[in-house]
């Protein structure tokens, strides 16, 4: 199964999962929502401080290509296309600092593009 796929469902899933809970759990439960914005060659933030065991929401928006968004180890691997927004939902339990890297050629600096998440 291809990756766009696997994030689809896993997505799909969240939704479903979601929208079972009773309202006044979603209410008091519902992740913060961070906007990042990639375009050549940067993140922007280009540094996150997070808290341990708290869920988000990372929404990465693209202003010019198509980008990757990968970190394995806080389970992230999308892509960011222009005008389709991607949402990754993260709950970090480990601290630590972590590099997300735009996996997906963008252009000559595309090496150099990262962001790091510290996680507290």
């Amino acid at each position: 199964m291809s990756k766009h796929k696997r994030l689809g469902l896993l997505l799909f899933l969240a939704i479903v999962v979601w929208a079972a809970a009773p309202f006044e759990a979603r209410s008091q439960a519902s992740p913060r929502v961070i906007d990042i914005t990639a375009k050549r060659f940067e993140f922007t933030p280009n540094q996150l401080t997070l808290k341990k065991g708290e869920p988000l929401i990372l929404r990465v928006t693209s202003m010019d290509v198509t980008h990757g968004f990968f970190n394995r180890p806080l389970k992230i691997d999308g892509l960011v296309e222009p005008g389709k927004p991607l949402q990754v939902a993260i709950n970090p339990q480990t601290a630590g600092t972590y590099t997300v890297i735009c996996d997906h050629f963008c252009g000559s600096g595309h090496g150099n593009m990262k962001m790091s998440i510290v996680v507290e």
